[in-house]
């Protein structure tokens, strides 16, 4: 988006507890399904300021959680929270270049930045042997989705539905496990602190940053309207 305005971006998503949908839930399901063990070394890529760290932890409880996001405030965020706890590693940097392995790689709503071939193809050398990854990713849920839903992505060229998704995963050399929606609690995870947050960042903002308030400020309501249409996929997968 040529007109993105980095800092009043990062005015607005600067104190959310979350930089995506999702809940604990969604993780719980797909270690679940890729027989995480206690013992896990567990990656948070583009882990946002932490907002999975909690859940990733209650699945390795003996294991280790590194979090990685190449925005540093995010990770000083995390570092409030979980600084503290030695089974944590917090890192500013290339989520797609991490020192592994790793048994359970996780990233919430950060493939679609770089395409799900791109994004396995570079984790794959991360993964142990038997590791697993989990990502979510754009997705319609209908055949004939209306434009109102397709236009809730941006333009996202890539957009496709959930055998589209499967196919990229096989293209890259790896098989699905296992594929649900991110449910609707996980979007409103998301959703009902960014409209406090915007509504607190009325008062006062300049013009740059009411556009943005304007515009992301209307993104919940859509996602309402067109829930049922489309969402993330929760994808778990694993190299053939």
């Amino acid at each position: 988006m040529t007109d993105f305005d980095a800092e009043s971006f990062f005015t607005l998503h600067a104190d959310l507890p979350r930089e995506g949908p999702g809940e604990t839930a969604d993780v719980a399901w797909a270690a679940e399904v890729g027989e995480v063990t206690s013992r896990a070394h567990v990656l948070d890529a583009a882990s946002g300021p932490g907002g999975d760290i909690g859940a990733l932890l209650r699945v390795a409880a003996r294991g280790h959680v590194t979090a990685i996001d190449q925005h540093a405030p995010f990770i000083e965020a995390a570092q409030a929270r979980w600084g503290k706890d030695d089974r944590v590693t917090l890192l500013t940097g290339d989520f797609l270049s991490p020192e592994g392995p790793f048994d359970f790689i996780w990233s919430a709503g950060a493939v679609y930045f770089v395409g799900i071939e791109t994004a396995l193809d570079a984790w794959r050398k991360a993964l142990a042997d038997g590791g697993v990854i989990a990502f979510s990713e754009p997705c319609l849920f209908t055949d004939n989705p209306s434009e109102g839903a397709v236009a809730f992505w941006g333009g996202y060229d890539k957009l496709t539905n959930p055998d589209g998704i499967a196919a990229q995963i096989a293209a890259a050399g790896f098989e699905t496990l296992a594929a649900r929606p991110v449910s609707d609690i996980g979007w409103e995870s998301y959703y009902r602190p960014l409209e406090d947050r915007v509504a607190k960042l009325r008062r006062g903002a300049d013009e740059r940053l009411l556009k943005l308030l304007d515009d992301e400020g209307q993104e919940p309501e859509r996602w309402r309207k067109h829930k049922h249409e489309t969402g993330y996929l929760l994808s778990v997968v694993r190299p053939t």
